[in-house]
């Protein structure tokens, strides 16, 4: 069984779905492989745009499965991890169509740093979300730190990664985190949304798309995401870290 489904929509965009809800939609290295595989089929050119959504309204996405990822225990076990999803979510963040995370359940930790890689959220209402690394006693080390400053204010961008708390779709989209909140449909929501969008010919969304690749290059993102990808791997073998893992793993047996 994959842990993920890539479908073509009728539309005219790629539907990528966590479908791991007993697992609150936790990424693992399978689900890794699918994103890289889901971003890859963008290349066809009947696709327009890409869509990332989690199975069921319960999770969008509760970060990295801790289930798998605690035998890392070394920083260099680590980094092999954390680099690998960095360079997907870059390779996500960069792709020359338009991205949309479709957010229909709760976001938890890497889940916002594959909410953030995407060039739209839209929330489903009443969902919290948050980057909760530091009470993990990590930080973000998939890149999605770096590219939380990209894309909001510092002091918005700050608090977010230093509160680690969860926050409402509401007080996310009054900083700038949501661009639109929905209440019934999830795929309805995505496609009223997105509908004037890829209308317009494609050679027009990877134009404007490429405003943004070129500003992100010339800030050197890319290193910065690595970086950020060595520090977390450094507090990872921490033993606050591990004994956060632990005691996570006791309350799930």
């Amino acid at each position: 069984m994959f842990s993920y489904t890539i479908e073509r929509q009728e539309m005219g965009y790629l539907l990528f779905t966590i479908t791991r809800s007993e697992k609150r939609n936790a990424i693992n290295f399978d689900v890794m492989e699918g994103l890289a595989e889901a971003i890859k089929r963008c290349s066809q050119p009947d696709i327009k745009a890409l869509v990332i959504t989690g199975k069921d309204d319960r999770a969008f996405c509760s970060g990295g499965d801790l289930s798998v990822f605690h035998q890392l225990r070394t920083k260099e076990e680590a980094y092999g991890m954390l680099s690998k999803m960095a360079n997907i979510l870059y390779s996500l963040l960069t792709l020359p169509i338009p991205t949309i995370a479709l957010v229909n359940g709760t976001a938890i930790g890497g889940g916002c740093e594959l909410a953030v890689a995407c060039d739209f959220r839209l929330a489903r209402e009443g969902i919290k979300a948050g980057f909760v690394q530091g009470k993990q006693a990590i930080t973000t080390g998939w890149g999605g730190g770096s590219i939380l400053a990209e894309k909001l204010p510092n002091s918005n961008a700050l608090k977010l990664l230093m509160d680690a708390e969860q926050v409402t779709a509401q007080q996310l989209k009054e900083i700038g985190f949501i661009d639109a909140i929905y209440k019934d449909d999830s795929l309805r929501a995505c496609e009223s949304f997105i509908e004037k969008m890829i209308g317009n010919d494609i050679n027009v969304l990877k134009s404007y798309k490429q405003i943004w690749i070129r500003k992100w290059e010339q800030a050197k993102l890319r290193e910065r995401i690595e970086e950020e990808v060595k520090n977390c791997s450094v507090l990872w073998e921490s033993e606050l870290h591990h004994e956060y893992v632990k005691t996570f793993i006791r309350k799930k047996e």
